[in-house]
């Protein structure tokens, strides 16, 4: 009889000791969800204060950008003027040229009037020539009397005067206009040198605009990134924020389960206490059948209840059917986190294990793209899902491994239809220090 009790009190004492390791899991489990919720604050923290270092940064670029801009505006007005310039010189040339023509015209009818003159003048010397020359003094003497002598001298005054008119008009007419040509064509010249140097001043207004219009591209593609740093940070905070809910969540399950495990734990120690009590009962009786009955009922009530499974699997599946286009590694100079499992046609995409979506969005980069936060055998994971043509689960929503996402994709920064599946070791971050080769998790 002292042999069956002791049997008794030792099946009592294992089942408590079997109990007592479940529990210890279970709360470390919690601890180790409280060190993740920590870095991710701590991690939230260190985001908030890029977000307020960028911003500051945008609003010196802003300043910067208009001054650049009133530089523009300087300019502009500075290219407008040149171009008044240039068109009032350009009038004045068309005007200088049009005085020309007329010069020209004039010219040619001087010229006309001159070969005539010279017609004329060859006419008398020949004439001269043919019947002698006849003196002044020979026509003076011809007179018949006083009045016709005065007749006389008065026409050959005339002859001579309309003569020497002609002669110097002519030729001030021809030095007038050889004069005028000279001073128009120099002044064409000195247009033609004013419009050059016009011109030239024009190429360099036009050099400093492209100069201006090149900071001023630099500028808004800088305050472009920044902008687009700033929302991935925001971004960033939130999946953070979200990641931290989940783990929250995932805490208090973890505490939840450690409830129950203590609850079971006392309601088994109760039960080895019966047991004890119960074969110290059976040790004093003489019944030997009683004694075994007791026995039984002992062993019956001592077998521990089986412990709650894990909240999440304990290994990962393959999330989509295909081949890996690309793997985990450095890939054009930057890391990339994660790998590429390509297929054609209409190829679903499931949870690579259980857990909690802290996001599913759209994202200029990712595309449509589905973050989960797991915990598996008290390790905390995240697994990111992007590039997929649809989005069948929201935030917050709770998955089981297998469960379908979605279906591949070609959204995002995507150059064909494939799956980007990252692997992170606790929780994502901008940076992606966490992230790990997912295929060494993949059976």
């Amino acid at each position: 009889m002292k042999r069956k009790a002791a049997v008794i009190t030792l099946t009592a004492a294992l089942t408590f000791s079997g109990v007592l390791p479940i529990g210890d899991v279970r709360s470390a489990a919690a601890a180790s969800i409280d060190q993740k919720i920590e870095e991710v604050q701590k991690q939230q923290e260190q985001n908030q204060q890029e977000q307020q270092q960028s911003k500051e940064e945008i609003t010196k670029i802003q300043e910067e950008q208009e001054h650049v801009e009133s530089e523009i505006k300087r300019l502009d007005t500075a290219v407008m003027d040149t171009n008044d310039k240039l068109d009032k010189k350009q009038a004045e040339i068309d005007e200088t040229n049009q005085h020309i023509e007329e010069l020209k015209q004039e010219i040619t009818i001087l010229k006309e009037r001159i070969a005539e003159r010279d017609a004329l003048l060859k006419d008398r010397v020949r004439a001269m020539y043919e019947n002698g020359a006849v003196s002044y003094l020979d026509v003076l003497l011809g007179a018949k009397d006083f009045g016709d002598f005065v007749e006389r001298v008065s026409a050959l005054n005339v002859i001579a005067e309309q003569d020497r008119t002609i002669l110097e008009e002519h030729k001030a007419d021809k030095l007038s206009l050889e004069e005028k040509k000279v001073e128009v064509e120099e002044e064409l010249a000195a247009l033609e040198v004013k419009l050059k140097e016009l011109e030239g001043l024009k190429q360099q207004l036009n050099s400093q605009m492209a100069e201006k219009q090149t900071l001023m591209e630099s500028l808004e593609k800088q305050e472009g990134e920044l902008h687009s740093h700033v929302e991935e940070l925001e971004n960033a905070e939130q999946l953070l924020a979200a990641q931290e809910a989940a783990f929250k969540e995932e805490k208090a399950e973890a505490e939840r389960l450690a409830r129950e495990e203590a609850e079971r734990r006392a309601r088994e120690e109760a039960a080895a206490r019966a047991a004890s009590e119960e074969a110290a009962k059976q040790q004093s009786s003489s019944n030997t059948s009683n004694a075994s009955n007791s026995q039984s009922s002992s062993n019956t009530s001592s077998t521990p209840a089986p412990a709650p499974k894990p909240s999440g699997s304990s290994t990962f599946i393959w999330p989509a059917n295909g081949y890996v286009s690309s793997g985990y590694g450095s890939r054009w100079g930057t890391l990339h986190a994660g790998a590429d499992i390509a297929a054609g046609g209409t190829v679903p995409i499931v949870a690579a294990a259980g857990g909690t979506v802290i996001r599913a969005e759209y994202s200029s980069s990712y595309g449509n793209v589905v973050y989960i936060a797991h915990n598996i055998n008290g390790q905390n994971y995240t697994t990111v899902y992007a590039h997929m043509r649809s989005l069948n689960v929201s935030y917050g929503q709770r998955v089981s491994q297998g469960q379908m996402l979605g279906y591949m994709g070609n959204t995002g920064n995507s150059y064909g239809q494939h799956l980007h599946f990252e692997l992170h070791l606790g929780g994502w971050n901008a940076a992606k220090s966490n992230s790990v080769d997912p295929l060494r998790y993949l059976p």
